[in-house]
């Protein structure tokens, strides 16, 4: 049991961390919300994909107040350190709690979006809690599709003001996101028995500290895919090796922390390849040292593989990685540090595809700007078409253009003021939020974004800041509290 304050809320927490959720597969914390409702008497619906609507009637004094729907997403990314043994769809989060940060052991926490979930229940559950009307919308797959945001019909709720729950700074207030889509590139190739007489080297990349590929981008983490590329690229001029396997990276929205490939090399290039291997490292880490400093590559021997890729994709391949933008493209040139557009190399996979052997690499472009979306997915089309991949898109989604003329913007404004003695910052993000998709289909929607302080989300490293949650919970409430009248 997580034993801090607002109790109630972390109650939830708690309850939610034993429910399996990743991305996709949310049935059963679906399942959860429907007991919690019934459980409560509480009016819910459910609609075909799985996103769910519990309501709420005013407490008494405040029914004259506008009705206001708050929001987050039930699933979460299921991201592990590799020499951790944990199964995401059936195993429970372990937590613990570190100089007052809560985290999980080896895992993502999953407080993306789970304290949204959780506050969200504890204020249906509370008959303290003063209020207007109210609905809670837990979404699916935000994550991995924004499955549920697309899904949602019109009509599904009532509210005109909407609270999305799913942001990662205490005292910031959200009134803008990046739209974004993903760009994937095939590489078909012929794989040819392995070489008996090649000694074949494991070459990892490892000890990144990953993070979200929004939030973090700007902040010049190290990727594993493009270290990976690096250091293939510059061995490629050292020795002579012949690719066999290469594997790098998870999701589209994280930066990968993690790398590895398998090459043959002549048994005679074996120090060789050390001593490169060992300099290029150390080379890494100096770049690295102010933000990821525990990055290390290294090199070990390892069993023969049973086929190996040829030399013509192996060379299309690693240049084509090395190529490939990653990180910041361009800042927004109105509003002060904001990211306008970027790009992550998310991962790199070796499948089967209908009988063909394929190397499969994702991408995913950001930008608060449509036009640059399509400049950034551009090249990095061109980046692959070049090195003769089959490129091809992911649907995108919309961005969410500011309003700084928002009601609920001005009396969540004053409420923090009057709470704490000190102005909020006012900021819009460089990241998806569903914000941008539920504007499409409800335009009068009037929403802002906010949570409590979390680092390293879509990361074992994943913690939030036990302190933020209770400065958040109390501004929620009061936002809640002062909602604005009906006309």
């Amino acid at each position: 049991m997580i034993n801090h304050e607002p109790k109630i809320l972390f109650k939830y927490f708690d309850e939610i961390t034993k429910v399996p959720r990743p991305s996709k597969k949310e049935e059963k914390i679906i399942a959860y919300i429907e007991n919690f409702a019934k459980e409560h008497n509480l009016p819910f619906k459910k609609d075909a994909v799985g996103n769910i609507l519990i309501s709420k009637p005013a407490t008494p004094g405040y029914e004259d107040r506008k009705s206001i729907v708050m929001q987050s997403h039930m699933d979460m990314v299921a991201e592990k350190n590799n020499d951790v043994d944990f199964d995401f769809d059936n195993d429970a989060i372990k937590t613990k709690v570190v100089d007052g940060w809560l985290m999980a052991e080896g895992t993502t926490l999953g407080a993306d979006n789970g304290i949204g979930v959780a506050t969200q229940l504890a204020i249906l559950a509370s008959d303290d809690i003063e209020h207007g009307p109210i609905e809670c919308l837990f979404t699916v797959d935000e994550e991995t599709g924004l499955t549920g945001a697309m899904a949602l019909e019109s009509g599904f709720f009532d509210s005109k003001i909407l609270l999305n729950l799913d942001s990662e700074d205490e005292g910031e207030l959200f009134i803008g996101c990046s739209g974004g889509r993903g760009t994937m590139a095939e590489f078909y190739y012929d794989k040819t028995y392995a070489d008996p007489h090649l000694l074949y080297l494991e070459i990892t990349v490892k000890g990144l500290r990953g993070g979200h590929s929004g939030g973090d981008i700007h902040v010049g983490l190290g990727n594993a895919v493009k270290i990976l590329a690096r250091t293939l690229y510059q061995l490629d001029a050292e020795v002579p090796f012949i690719l066999a396997s290469i594997d790098g990276g998870n999701l589209h929205n994280a930066i990968a922390r993690e790398a590895h490939a398998i090459i043959g090399i002549d048994p005679n290039d074996k120090e060789d390849v050390a001593v490169f291997v060992n300099q290029f490292s150390a080379e890494v880490q100096n770049e690295l040292h102010a933000v990821d400093p525990d990055v290390k590559i290294t090199v070990s021997s390892t069993q023969k593989p049973e086929f190996t890729i040829d030399d013509e994709t192996t060379a299309r391949l690693i240049n084509a990685l090395i190529a490939c933008p990653h990180g910041v493209l361009g800042m927004s040139h109105t509003i002060e540090n904001l990211v306008e557009t970027s790009n992550n190399l998310a991962s790199v996979k070796m499948h089967n595809k209908e009988g063909e052997e394929v190397i499969f690499v994702e991408t995913s472009q950001r930008s608060s700007t449509d036009s640059l979306i399509e400049m950034a997915a551009n090249m990095v089309e061109a980046t692959f078409t070049n090195a003769g991949a089959f490129v091809y898109e992911r649907d995108g989604y919309p961005g969410w253009q500011p309003n700084t003329d928002s009601e609920i913007l001005k009396i969540a404004k004053e409420s923090y003021e009057r709470l704490f003695n000190k102005e909020p910052k006012i900021l819009a993000i460089h990241a998806g939020l569903e914000c941008g998709l539920f504007k499409e289909k409800y335009p009068y929607l009037d929403m802002i974004s906010f949570g409590p302080t979390m680092r390293d989300v879509h990361s074992p490293n994943e913690r939030l800041d036990l302190h933020t949650v209770e400065l958040w919970w109390k501004h929620l409430l009061d936002v809640l509290k002062h909602a604005p009248k009906e006309a």
